[in-house]
């Protein structure tokens, strides 16, 4: 079985109002559950905003920290889900019922190497 990371990008701004943000959450809880159900979840989270990351990188022998995201866009990763699946067509599979929950938000299936 191969791991694999379920990334859910979101676009920049507002989140939804919170009625409308309830309602998601509480379909993606029914897909999270079947996942656990069918013995391929393993783990999930939500992130803050991007404005609440930090970066460190190495060049040349310094580190800089610096606030804010890694790279300035019009989307970032909001949250993830990891799954242990078959195959591509497995994880597939979750991430369509993922996909159909938070329309129009693309989610991205990714294998963990090794």
């Amino acid at each position: 079985m191969t791991q694999y990371l379920l990334s859910i990008y979101q676009p920049d701004g507002p989140v939804p109002e919170p009625e409308a943000l309830a309602k998601i959450m509480g379909e993606l809880q029914v897909v999270n559950e079947e996942m656990q159900a069918a013995g391929v979840w393993v783990f999930a989270a939500g992130l803050h905003p991007p404005e609440t990351a930090t970066v460190v990188k190495a060049a040349r022998g310094e580190v800089l920290v610096t606030d804010g995201p890694f790279t300035e866009g019009k989307e970032h990763l909001g949250g993830f889900t990891v799954i242990e699946a078959e195959d591509l067509d497995a994880a597939l599979h979750w991430a369509r019922k993922m996909a159909a929950v938070l329309e129009p938000l693309p989610i991205e299936v990714r294998p963990f190497q090794g």
